[in-house]
């Protein structure tokens, strides 16, 4: 799995109050400020396998926009210039997921492409947001227990209680709040708008136009509010609900309905005799793998299995994040059928070779800068709502009426602990230039439709929406559907949009 979809997936996570925080700017006219050692100074950073011709560079930003002469932090930059002048027409941001997800890998992994359709129209251009890759990092000092994906993230107990989460939810904001220092609490969406715009500066731009992606279409909405004038055409792929009242807290919520949308896409291809051929046809109908899923989660959850890693069971916790990995693109159903037919495997329990084997997301901890960042952003964004008690009904109610998440939406997280966030989340807005793209499939597994749909509401006739008749996370250039790819580009080249809200077949 990619940096970019592990660290999509992780938007249900939380993170922790900092005792010795510098405050965010409140006004955003701060992110025009001039500052010291704001050029870029490029150097070649072409990997084996990717563009050729990517450069690198490091950006000076305030740490404070309020102090815009003061301590600075580093940004990770990165860009492929047009190898075409003459049509050249700017420079196209390539704005990551997450929070946490790297700007200059997602370059890196879909520059070349991105380049070729859009023919040397723009330079194209990503960075890692603060906190991310090689930009200025922040630590929360978490224990290695705290870090798997099925710790960080707050799944419920097998019998549906919370206490644990509780517990690990109070020790994470505490060695956030101990470790992480001003860096931590400089981490948020405000802050990722106003970075952006001090790169536009420094390369130089009266304008910009953007491609965003999961979360990164809320960082290029919050830049569009902030900064309508610098905008020129902006692609908002795979939106999630902008309510400033909850932010990611919605966005958790909202995980329950997406997984409930897209399964039917998994059980469809795990019934179709097709799959027998490669052993991997879980049932004769699809209405029969859903049934099986949860069956065999909950068996999991008394009785797991070892998994082919030393020391890692396969539980119904496991199994339940292994389906949500794999709901983001049809590519990855193959090895989550797999799984199951092995954690199904009777003899799986004393037979090594039997054993299921599981993806290296989740049998490791990932490292104490990516967990802080995870959690960072979405704690600092907005403050998180509901007592103990109102999470604990809340997860009750929630995994009664969707299994397939167990609770997991619905429970308590560090953001329960953390500090009142510096600054108010931005209310978008259909004030603006119309200059919006919006792509939104109908069977999004982390920012469902429904959710899209309250994005495209927010935006007014800034926006116009492209509904795409397909299963999966990040439509363009990335699930194959056509209609999607060639409205994207026309409006990348043209700047034509569909004169209203439309839809693309699968």
């Amino acid at each position: 799995m990619t940096t970019y979809r592990r660290n999509a997936l992780l938007l249900a996570l939380s993170a922790a109050t900092v005792a010795a925080a510098l405050p965010a700017a409140t006004a955003s006219a701060a992110g025009t400020a001039s500052a010291p050692g704001s050029g870029l100074a490029w150097r070649n950073c072409a990997v084996a396998g990717g563009p050729a011709g990517q450069e690198c560079a490091d950006l000076s930003v305030p740490l404070d926009y309020r102090e815009p002469a003061g301590r600075q932090v580093t940004i990770a930059v990165s860009r492929i210039k047009s190898t075409r002048p003459e049509a050249r027409r700017g420079t196209l941001m390539v704005i990551p997921g997450g929070p946490g997800s790297s700007g200059v890998q997602r370059l890196t992994q879909k520059g070349a492409r991105l380049a070729q359709e859009t023919g040397g129209a723009y330079d194209l251009v990503a960075f890692d947001p603060r906190g991310v890759g090689g930009s200025t990092r922040a630590n929360c000092g978490l224990d290695a227990a705290d870090r798997y994906m099925v710790t960080l993230r707050s799944w419920p107990g097998a019998d549906g209680s919370i206490e644990d989460n509780v517990a690990r939810s109070k020790r994470i904001a505490e060695a956030c709040r101990r470790n992480g220092g001003p860096v931590l609490d400089s981490l948020t969406t405000h802050n990722q708008a106003r970075d952006l715009d001090r790169l536009r500066e420094a390369l130089g731009e009266e304008r910009i136009s953007a491609w965003g992606t999961s979360y990164g279409t809320y960082v290029a909405a919050v830049y569009a509010q902030k900064f309508p004038q610098r905008t020129d055409r902006w692609v908002l792929d795979s939106s999630a609900d902008p309510n400033p009242k909850r932010v990611a807290q919605g966005w958790m919520r909202d995980m329950a309905r997406g997984a409930d949308d897209r399964f039917p896409d998994f059980a469809a291809w795990a019934a179709h005799p097709d799959r027998a051929g490669d052993g991997l046809r879980l049932a004769d109908r699809p209405e029969d793998v859903r049934p099986l899923f949860i069956a065999l989660a909950a068996r999991l959850d008394t009785t797991p299995v070892p998994s082919t890693t030393p020391g890692v069971e396969v539980n119904g916790n496991v199994l339940r994040q292994a389906l949500q990995n794999s709901l983001y693109s049809d590519s990855a159903f193959p090895g989550l059928a797999r799984l199951i037919k092995a954690a199904q495997d009777p003899a799986a329990a004393d037979d090594p070779a039997r054993r299921p084997a599981l993806p290296p997301q989740l049998t490791q901890p990932m490292s104490d800068e990516d967990a802080a960042i995870t959690v960072g952003v979405i704690c600092n964004d907005v403050r998180w709502t509901g007592s103990v008690p109102a999470y604990r009904r809340a997860v009750a109610a929630d995994r009664a009426v969707h299994p397939l998440t167990a609770g997991l939406p619905a429970n308590i997280t560090p953001c329960s602990f953390w500090k009142a966030p510096a600054e108010k989340p931005t209310r978008l807005t259909d004030e603006g230039p119309s200059n919006i793209l919006m792509v939104q499939s109908l069977r999004d597994p982390s920012t469902p439709y429904t959710s899209g749909l309250k994005m495209r509401a927010a935006l007014g006739d800034k926006a116009r929406l492209v509904t795409v008749d397909q299963g999966g996370h990040g439509l363009y250039l990335g699930n194959g559907n056509a209609c999607t790819d060639t409205t994207v580009t026309r409006f990348l080249l043209t700047g034509e949009r569909p004169e209203q809200d439309t839809t693309c077949a699968n």
